[in-house]
């Protein structure tokens, strides 16, 4: 099995850059960066602390307009350092796959989702 540790939260968002400012001056997070997704329209923030290898915050915006008062947590990522042999393992055990293939995003990172049991998204996610 590969090594595995939670890389990032993503958090859905109507207000990309209200969010960003709130996390930033607000919580203390310094953004890591921003980039837009391989579809042209979804955008994503990445902050943390100390621009450490830490669990990050991930800003998602452009995905579900419709999101409730509260805000929705997306996902949440688990690290893995090789994507290929977990991709393999999960699908062996059944797993039941968000998009059945692994994307890589303009910065090299890549990942694939899975559904939990009670439909929340479960990222596996290489840097």
């Amino acid at each position: 099995m590969a090594k595995k540790r939670l890389d990032h939260v993503g958090l859905a968002v109507k207000d990309f850059d209200k969010a960003i400012e709130f996390y930033q001056k607000i919580v203390g997070f310094e953004l890591k960066g921003t980039l837009t997704h391989t579809n042209g329209v979804i955008r994503l923030a990445f902050l943390g602390f100390n621009n450490s290898d830490e669990t990050e915050l991930e800003i998602i915006h452009g995905y579900n307009d419709h999101l409730p008062t509260e805000g929705k947590v997306h996902h949440f990522a688990i690290n893995v350092d090789n994507l290929e042999e977990e991709y393999e393992r999960v699908k062996q055990l059944g797993a039941q796959f968000v998009d059945p293939e692994i994307v890589t995003l303009p910065n090299g990172f890549r990942y694939f989702f899975i559904y939990g049991p009670e439909g929340e998204w479960v990222e596996f996610f290489q840097r």
